[in-house]
């Protein structure tokens, strides 16, 4: 399922996500300039689990350049479709945890599950001499406080039947929980049969940063931006009564209702 847009509208225009998306595809046409260099580049930047788990071995346990690439493979790719469906998937569900988070919040969270992701699937796949690059353990993370923050939004998204594609609406609980269950499921399958190396997709960066953003989503929100947002809810469910021709009774209560 690839998704194009929700319905939950933001009270304050994203500044943090365009930028986000901004630096990620800027990096990624620099990435596409170096040519043989690419690689270099993905080495030192990129979190190599196998590099990681040595320098703890050989003294460098607190080096900054142990950790580095923790969060500067956040902002790499490797290759257009993976750099084209992050920002995708970052620019439908990014704007609207941005709004109630409030910016700075918002962008400590989208890092600390990156971390989050980072970490999880490093500790889990701990030889791999593969470079992990890559936004998805953050955007993950936005998609699980997403899902704790607007349940019932719909997500209208396209779904490939054979040689057909069908545009749906679907509610967001149905969406990323199907999503995160996909991911699950993939990174078990890999793990048991032993092709995680070979797999190409980090999926516990997935699920450790889903996890991240489920639990640490409530703990940042804004409590204010909630509650105006709740007005703004009921103002717009007034709005549509009056419209149609129903009361404020029923239209309004004492909580936004959701439909």
């Amino acid at each position: 399922m690839i998704p194009l847009w929700d319905t939950q509208k933001s009270l304050a225009r994203p500044v943090v996500v365009p930028a986000l998306i901004v630096v990620n595809l800027a990096l990624f046409v620099y990435e596409f300039t170096l040519g043989t260099e690419l690689q270099g580049l993905l080495n030192e930047y990129g979190l190599v689990p196998a590099a990681y788990f040595r320098m703890g071995k050989e003294g460098l346990a607190l080096s900054p350049r142990r950790y580095l690439p923790i969060l500067t493979s956040m902002f790499l790719h490797g290759g257009w479709l993976h750099v084209i469906f992050n920002m995708l998937f970052l620019w439908v569900f990014g704007d609207n945890v941005e709004d109630r988070l409030g910016r700075v919040r918002f962008l400590a969270f989208y890092l600390l599950c990156g971390v989050a992701g980072a970490l999880l699937q490093v500790y889990l796949n701990p030889g791999s001499e593969r470079p992990m690059v890559g936004a998805s353990g953050a955007i993950a993370g936005v998609m699980g406080g997403y899902l704790l923050l607007y349940p019932r939004s719909k997500v209208v998204a396209v779904i490939p039947f054979l040689y057909f594609f069908q545009v749906i609406a679907l509610p967001a609980f149905f969406f990323l929980v199907f999503w995160f269950l996909i991911q699950f499921f993939s990174g078990t399958v890999a793990s048991l049969s032993g092709a995680q190396e070979a797999a190409g997709t980090a999926w516990w960066a997935h699920i450790g940063g889903f996890a991240g953003g489920v639990s640490l989503v409530k703990l940042l929100e804004n409590r204010q931006r909630r509650l105006a947002e709740a007005e703004a809810s009921r103002q717009q469910r007034r709005y549509e009564g009056d419209e149609y021709g129903a009361t404020p009774d029923e239209t309004v209560g004492d909580e936004p209702r959701w439909f």
